[in-house]
C-alpha cells in the first residue's frame, strides 16, 4: 500500500482526556530517531509535520461530553490531512495525540478508500456513546461516531456535524482489550462485532488472533487495512507512560507479531500510533521505555524484521 513510500502526520493533542503530556508524543517519538530509522528499512519517508490544534473558546460540555467542538474540530483538520497522505499513495502513518483522534484518522481514510478495515489494538473498545459514557472523556468514544449501525444512537454532538459513519460491524477486530464499560459491551455483544480480550488471547495465542483476524478482515476480498494502536494495549510493564495503564495487557512480543504479521499482507494503508505520553512516566526510563516500545511497533508495522536482516539487495561473493 504505496510501496514504502510513508507519509508521516504529527497530531499534538490531547483534549480528548483529561491528562496533560499526551500532545508531547509526536515530539518525542520524532526526537527518539524514528525517520532515520525508517530511512534505515529503505523507506521513502515524506513527514508533513504537526498539525496545529486551536482551542474552541467556550466549549462548554455536551450532556456530559467534554470539550465536543475543539475534539470534533481538530478530528477534521486531521481527517483531511489523511485523506491528503493517501491521494498521494503513500502510507500515512499519524503519530498521536489521544485516541479521540482516530475519528479523523478513520473517516480520512475512508474518503479516499471507503472500503477500508480496522484492526483496533487497546485495551480498550473506545466505543462508548455520549449517553453511555462514564466519564464524557472524547477518546473513549471515537469508534462510536464511525459506526454505522449506531448511527441512530449518536445525538447531534457539536463539533462533529461534518462526520459520516464509515464502518460496519464486520469491519473492526479489537485486541488486547480488558477493560470495557457495561454500555460499550453491550454494544459489542449486540452489534456482534469481532474482538480478543486477554482471555481469548491466552486461550488462542496471538498466532491463531492474527490469522483468524485476517480470515475475517480480508480473507475473502483483500482491502486496505487500517492499525489504530493505542500504546496501552501492551502491558504497563513496556509501555508505562501512558494516561491510562491497565496491567495484564500485551507482551512486547505480542505486539511485535501483529505489527509484523500486518505488514505481510501487503495490505496496510494507515497506522496510529496514539498515547504515548512522556510526562506520565514516573521515571525518564519509563518514558524512554514507552517512546523507544512505540517505535519499534511502528518499524515492524513497516517491514523491520526480528532477524535483523534488512537489505533485501544482498549478494552472495563469489569465492573466486
Amino acid at each position: 500500500m504505496g510501496d514504502k513510500g510513508i507519509g508521516i502526520i504529527g497530531a499534538p493533542f490531547s483534549k480528548g482526556q483529561p491528562k496533560g503530556g499526551v500532545e508531547e508524543g509526536p515530539q518525542s517519538i520524532r526526537k527518539a530517531g524514528l525517520i532515520e530509522k525508517l530511512e534505515k528499512l529503505e523507506c521513502d519517508v515524506k513527514d508533513y509535520g504537526d498539525l496545529h490544534f486551536a482551542d474552541v473558546p467556550n466549549d462548554s460540555p455536551f450532556q456530559n461530553v467534554k470539550n465536543p467542538r475543539t475534539v470534533g474540530q481538530a478530528t477534521e483538520k486531521l481527517a483531511n490531512a489523511v485523506a491528503d497522505v493517501k491521494r498521494s499513495g503513500r502510507t500515512c502513518l499519524v503519530l498521536g495525540g489521544d485516541h479521540s483522534l482516530a475519528v479523523g484518522t478513520i473517516a480520512g481514510h475512508a474518503k479516499v478508500h471507503p472500503d477500508l478495515c480496522v484492526v483496533w489494538v487497546d485495551a480498550h473498545s473506545d466505543i462508548n456513546t455520549p449517553h453511555t459514557s462514564p466519564s464524557g472523556n472524547l477518546h473513549g468514544q471515537p469508534v462510536s461516531f464511525l459506526m454505522k449501525e449506531l448511527k441512530d444512537k449518536m445525538p447531534e454532538v457539536p463539533g462533529f456535524s461534518w462526520v459520516k459513519p464509515c464502518l460496519t460491524a464486520k469491519d473492526i477486530v479489537y485486541i488486547g482489550l480488558r477493560d470495557i464499560d457495561p454500555g460499550e459491551h453491550y454494544i459489542l455483544k449486540t452489534l456482534g462485532i469481532k474482538f480478543y480480550g486477554m482471555r481469548e488471547v491466552d486461550q488462542l495465542g496471538i498466532v491463531k488472533v492474527m490469522e483468524e483476524t485476517l480470515k475475517y478482515l480480508v480473507g475473502k476480498k483483500k482491502r486496505p487495512i487500517h492499525l489504530s494502536f493505542d500504546v496501552d494495549g501492551l502491558d504497563p510493564a513496556v509501555t508505562p507512560a501512558t494516561g491510562t495503564p491497565v496491567p495484564g495487557g500485551l507482551t512486547y512480543r505480542e505486539g511485535m507479531y501483529i505489527t509484523e504479521e500486518l505488514h505481510k499482507t501487503g495490505m496496510l494503508s494507515t497506522v496510529d500510533m496514539m498515547e504515548v505520553n512522556p510526562s506520565r512516566g514516573k521515571t525518564e526510563a519509563e518514558a524512554a521505555v514507552t517512546v523507544d516500545t512505540a517505535i519499534a511497533m511502528i518499524l515492524s508495522s513497516f517491514g523491520n524484521a526480528r532477524e535483523g536482516v534488512h537489505n533485501s539487495n544482498y549478494v552472495i561473493p563469489n569465492p573466486n
